[in-house]
C-alpha cells in the first residue's frame, strides 16, 4: 500500500480519486495529484497544521469546479 502522505485521512483521499475518480499521481520532491483535466495539486506529505485535511480537500473540491473561491473583502 503506497503512502503519499503521514495524514492518514490525505491517504484515503488521494487513493480514492486515483482508484475511482482516474486522477494520476506524479513524483518530484512531493507527490503531485493530476486531474482528469490536467490541473496539478501537490500533495502535503508531512502536514504539520490540523487544518491540513480540511484545506487539501478543499482545494480539491476548488480544482474540480465544485466550490467557488471566497471573494476577498474590500473595504471602501
Amino acid at each position: 500500500m503506497k503512502k503519499y502522505s503521514k495524514d492518514k485521512n490525505i491517504n484515503v483521499l488521494v487513493k480514492t480519486l486515483v482508484k475511482k475518480k482516474g486522477w494520476l499521481v506524479s513524483y518530484g520532491r512531493h507527490p503531485i495529484l493530476v486531474s482528469p483535466i490536467g490541473k496539478k495539486i501537490t500533495v502535503p506529505s508531512s502536514p504539520s497544521d490540523y487544518r491540513a485535511y480540511k484545506n487539501f480537500k478543499l482545494d480539491i473540491r476548488r480544482l474540480q469546479g465544485l466550490e467557488q473561491p471566497r471573494e476577498s473583502l474590500s473595504r471602501n
